[in-house]
Parts: structure tokens; sequence; C-alpha cells
């Protein structure tokens, strides 16, 4: 007797701040990735499905994307990492504060 089947896996990639087209509001949103491995005997051997999506944390609504879109998002969420806590920010061609 040979016991196959699938099973699901949720990834939380990024969390980014988007304007929901549910909503309306500007709050976060969770990128997610679901992927789907068929198993044998209960072990994972390899993905056959992966799908990507935004959800709203605010209205909760849950928006399907591409991969494409999904690795874009990722990428702003990656550049746009804060500086040091306490750091001031400078806007480029500002002089520093002296006093």
């Amino acid at each position: 007797m040979i016991i196959f089947g699938s099973r699901g896996y949720l990834y939380q990639l990024a969390i980014l701040t988007l304007v929901c087209g549910h909503c309306g509001n500007p709050s976060a949103h969770t990128l997610r990735k679901y992927v789907t491995k068929f198993t044998l005997f209960f072990i994972p051997l390899f993905p056959f499905s992966t799908k990507f999506s935004t959800q709203c944390t605010f209205c909760g609504m849950e928006q399907r994307i591409t991969k494409e879109q999904a690795e874009q998002l990722q990428a702003q969420a990656a550049g746009a990492a804060p500086q040091g806590y306490g750091q001031p920010q400078q806007q480029p061609g500002q002089q520093p504060y002296q006093r």
C-alpha cells in the first residue's frame, strides 16, 4: 500500500504599507506565499503549486498576485528598511543641523 497526497505550507514574506483596493485605507499588508507539495508516506517531496497574495490587515481582504508582482513588492520592502533607531534622516541637498 502506497500512501501519497499533498500538503500546503504558508510563508509570510514581508509586511508592506499599501493602499487597500477594497477599503481604500493605507494600512499594513502581509505578502504571503502558499506552496503545495506532493507527499509520499507523509514526507514532502517537491512543490507542484505556488501562489502569492497580499492581505490587508485593516479589512482582511486578500488579493492574489503574480510571482513577478510578489518579487517586486519584496524588493520594495527590502529597499525600505529603516535606518538606525534614533538617527536623524536627512533629505538630499540638506545641510546637517549645527549649533
